[in-house]
């Protein structure tokens, strides 16, 4: 009779420490999805959309206010919110420069290259880097203050292999602008060919990466059929590529190939960025000269999507009164949705 009582007290506080064991375990499970839905939702609380205004000619347009400017998301009207540029807010900068193909030609025509980053660097607070690529992105020079040493980067670029990766070297620098602090304006300086040669990324990839870490970007590109055609004029061709005259068929083609192909434009416009061509160094210094120029105008416009679906989202942000002036901002963005 003792040893019943005995087992009976036993058994009832191994049911107690069960009990108490599996609210534990239940408690816990519960914070961590309390705790996994907050941090899913709050990863689609705020969208933020930097955005450039221009007019017919080009020119910046200032002085616009949240009450003028139109977000959709996926067709629907949103409120929107329009934050002040922190004064003098610095800056991360990504050169990434092509030096596979025909790349190298192109060199004497970015000889401005480094004094139009002066600006950025008399800052002082400005941090550069610079990735070269052809058939793979490497950093040549990691994320710096010093004017000086990109300035001897970019003196002793070399020539590379036959392939342009350009989606792959976006990819890349894209990872390492989004280590630097958040509370630094992310900006991404592609100069490269128009077509892509061997990435193993894919356009949606690295549109979607760029959205993500809220990266700005700014596309100077070349065509080597153009640049061939020139040089040819100037007679700077090595002999394999000199011609007696221009084959307009075949020029016709590449151009036509190149518009379909054309990656730098595709990103720059999926994004909100900038995208120019050029085919000299006056071009080229004159678009570089914008780029540094624009690097602080532009609106930061945000907001908030109420319970939003998971996964792509189109936005689409104009002007109420379009007039003559045209909005360049990103057109998607990524949301991960609640659980």
């Amino acid at each position: 009779m003792r040893w019943t009582k005995c087992w009976a007290t036993t058994a009832r506080r191994a049911s107690l420490r069960a009990a108490v064991f599996s609210f534990l375990v239940l408690a816990l499970l519960s914070h961590h999805a309390v705790s996994q839905e907050t941090t899913l939702r709050s990863q689609a609380n705020v969208v933020l959309i930097p955005a450039l205004v221009k007019d017919q000619q080009g020119g910046i347009v200032y002085g616009l206010e949240a009450k003028d400017f139109i977000i959709e998301d996926d067709g629907v009207e949103q409120p929107v919110r329009l934050d002040e540029a922190p004064e003098g807010q610095p800056v991360s900068l990504v050169v990434v420069i092509q030096r596979g193909r025909r790349a190298y030609y192109e060199f004497p025509r970015m000889q401005g290259l480094n004094s139009m980053l002066d600006p950025l660097f008399s800052q002082g607070t400005a941090r550069v880097a610079l990735v070269e690529f052809d058939s793979h992105a490497e950093v040549t020079r990691d994320f710096t203050k010093d004017a000086s040493l990109i300035a001897a980067d970019l003196k002793n670029l070399q020539p590379g292999d036959g392939g342009a990766a350009i989606l792959d070297a976006v990819d890349y620098a894209i990872h390492m602008l989004k280590q630097e602090p958040e509370e630094r304006q992310r900006v991404l300086l592609l100069i490269s060919e128009t077509r892509d040669h061997g990435s193993h990324a894919r356009v949606e990839d690295a549109v979607a990466v760029i959205g993500q870490s809220n990266t700005s970007v700014y596309a100077l590109a070349f065509s080597p059929a153009l640049s061939n055609i020139l040089d040819t004029g100037r007679g700077t061709n090595i002999e394999s590529e000199m011609h007696q005259g221009i084959n307009f068929l075949d020029l016709g083609y590449r151009t036509a190939q190149a518009l379909r192909k054309n990656v730098p434009s595709t990103i720059a416009s999926m994004t909100g960025g900038e995208y120019e061509l050029f085919a000299t160094k006056k071009k080229f210094d004159v678009r570089m000269n914008d780029f540094t120029n624009h690097l602080h105008s532009r609106y930061l416009l945000s907001f908030a999507p109420q319970s939003p679906h998971a996964g792509l989202h189109r936005i689409r942000v104009r002007l109420r009164d379009a007039a003559d002036a045209a909005v360049l901002a990103r057109s998607s963005y990524w949301a991960q949705g609640t659980k």
